[in-house]
């Protein structure tokens, strides 16, 4: 640019730029061309307005506002004519990378139900032909609803911080849905029949069978004259509809809150009965424990035990999954694994 030292020379330069900076930008056909184009003409290092406004400093001092003036008209001119430019070319631009039409389609996931709320929905259709009714309770618990009221022993080993999770003194997250129970017979008056489905915590390891936190079913029936032929003849009817033709068997046990107590095996669907780490290689998978309410259970609850009778048991739908999924190992059920769960849809 030739040197510039009089306000007459500015202005002419500055109508200069601002008439040829217009068709410079017009010209402009890509984003790389126009960024060019804006560093030529206004940029301050090397553009033609920096360079215009660097000569204000040989300017007499009484002409320096008059050309600083003249100089940002075409600044402004010329920036509103770039960012117009710009806005117009990236309105032109295709939109995303080009669509290869001859690619197959990604595949979509199918989402399911997962395979442990198959098996509790269909436990509580079940139930619900022969009477049942479903009840919920809370996972937070008082430890007298959790173990007091259903008949634990205040030294009882349950209690204890290697078995239960305890949230302060007063609370504890339930280590299983029996509180349910006595929340139920507090609220009715008999005859009762509740499914209660929910999750239940303990201080459990993950291994094949077991996990610390899990689902599980609550099955409660309270009236007059109910026995524990009634519980065999309603849980065998239950394995009967849910597993079809199986072998089952009831091994005496014990349980605070019923007496007397027993658990419920189903033949091992996984390894038929030969022994696999699932059944613990014994060809048998317990599925529930059960037995009578304990007379002290209904007592806590506020019912007469000399005139109604009960029944109730307890079975974990996720091990009931292995059985009806034929999966190995329970802790597939909780991976969160899409390529597992999918199986499922």
């Amino acid at each position: 640019m030739t040197e510039i030292t009089t306000l007459a020379a500015f202005r002419a330069a500055a109508d200069e730029l601002a008439a040829s900076g217009p068709a410079r930008i017009a010209a402009a056909a890509t984003a790389d061309e126009l960024a060019e184009a804006r560093n030529a003409l206004v940029g301050r290092a090397s553009g033609r307005l920096g360079a215009l406004m660097k000569a204000l400093a040989a300017l007499p001092k009484e002409d320096k506002k008059a050309a600083g003036e003249a100089a940002n008209t075409v600044k402004a001119t010329l920036e509103a004519l770039l960012d117009a430019r710009g806005a117009a070319l990236a309105a032109l631009a295709p939109r995303g990378p080009a669509i290869d039409r001859s690619m197959p389609a990604r595949a979509q996931w199918t989402g399911t139900v997962h395979p442990v709320t198959q098996v509790i929905e269909e436990i509580e259709a079940i139930f619900r032909e022969i009477g049942f009714t479903v009840a919920t309770g809370p996972e937070a618990e008082s430890p007298w609803y959790n173990f007091a009221a259903l008949n634990f022993p205040a030294d009882h080993p349950a209690m204890d911080l290697h078995d239960t999770l305890y949230l302060g003194d007063e609370a504890v997250l339930r280590t299983h849905t029996s509180p349910v129970q006595v929340r139920t017979l507090q609220a009715w008056q008999p005859p009762i029949r509740v499914l209660v489905p929910g999750t239940v915590y303990r201080r459990d390891f993950f291994d094949p069978s077991h996990a610390p936190a899990f689902a599980q079913v609550e099955g409660l029936c309270v009236d007059e004259g109910i026995s524990f032929v009634d519980l065999k003849g309603t849980l065998s009817h239950f394995a009967r509809r849910f597993f079809g033709a199986t072998k089952t068997r009831f091994r005496p046990s014990f349980f605070p809150f019923t007496e007397p107590s027993a658990e419920m095996d189903v033949a091992c669907r996984l390894c038929g009965g030969r022994g696999c780490a699932a059944c613990k290689q014994t060809g048998w998978m317990e599925i529930l424990g059960c037995g009578m309410v304990h007379p002290s259970v209904l007592e806590a609850a506020g019912v007469d035990s000399a005139r109604y009778t009960g029944w109730a048991f307890g079975m974990g739908p996720g091990r009931i999954a292995l059985q009806r999924f034929g999966v190995p190992d329970i802790r597939l059920l909780y991976d969160s694994d899409v390529r597992f769960l999918e199986q499922f849809a």
